[in-house]
């Protein structure tokens, strides 16, 4: 994932069930609606790529030094975190034979470090021409939905919030993972920090004094990592939608992200 750019059970039921908060016609629907998703992408595009067109990122390909190896595709699925390998399993097995199945032993050894040995120029290459196969594309979508939306997004729900904590938890997922890793602080370290300090609606709380509290643990985390030193993520943009009150990531939105403006409008 790059820099610049509970009741279990429940959880996973929350997020089969689509919940979003309200009914049809009305602002207040959650990222499980497909426009509000598309929103919830176009933010992460916008830290990841410096770009609001997520959907032109299925190629992207590089290492951008964090020590996690190849960044690539439409959130940073990392050859050092395992995510990239899983994308490359998924689509191997709906596409046998394809150019990036070779790779698949070369991913297994370099998981776990930023080693490009037996990946390369050839490897980059056979990604970026997979972007081309909509079979590619769909194995994205179902590994970020699996491994970090549906996760993200279902927690979130379970807290009782709304679109907008649904985005910040799914942002948090991208960008650090769920579990804490060497130099790193994951989600669910940041999730407890916050609450407690502030419970999170579902007990309660004030939503939005619950979301700075989670922003401002994110804010630390960041700072302890070598790699995620740059807070403008959170500082000018999630926490200003959380100022303007907009817990249903109401457009339009206008935010800064690594120093670049950008804005949705409605429709």
């Amino acid at each position: 994932m790059k820099h610049r750019r509970p009741a279990l059970a429940a959880t996973l039921a929350l997020v089969l069930a689509g919940c979003s908060g309200s009914g049809s016609g009305s602002p207040e629907k959650g990222l499980g609606d497909p426009a509000k998703k598309d929103i919830a992408m176009r933010l992460v595009s916008s830290a990841e790529n410096s770009t609001l067109d997520w959907k032109a990122q299925y190629g992207y390909i590089e290492d951008i030094g964090d020590g996690r190896g190849y960044t690539a595709g439409i959130i940073g699925f990392c050859s050092g975190t395992g995510d990239l390998l899983k994308v490359v399993e998924r689509y191997t097995a709906k596409r046998p034979g394809n150019a990036l199945g070779e790779f698949l032993p070369a991913l297994r050894a370099v998981n776990g470090g930023d080693s490009h040995e037996g990946l390369g120029g050839a490897f980059t290459k056979a990604w970026a021409k997979a972007a081309a196969d909509p079979v590619f594309r769909s194995s994205q979508d179902a590994e970020r939905d699996r491994a970090y939306f549906d996760p993200a997004v279902g927690r979130a729900e379970a807290d009782g919030l709304g679109a907008l904590g649904q985005f910040i938890y799914y942002d948090a997922y991208v960008m650090h993972g769920y579990a804490d890793a060497e130099g790193t602080v994951g989600f669910r370290t940041m999730r407890a920090r916050a609450v407690a300090e502030t419970e999170p609606p579902s007990e309660g709380g004030d939503e939005e004094a619950y979301l700075n509290a989670f922003l401002d643990a994110r804010v630390a985390a960041l700072r302890e990592e070598p790699s995620h030193r740059d807070t403008s993520r959170v500082e000018t943009a999630q926490r200003v939608f959380v100022r303007q009150g907009k817990l249903w990531l109401e457009t339009p939105l206008v935010w800064k992200v690594y120093g670049e403006s950008f804005r949705i409008d409605a429709g």
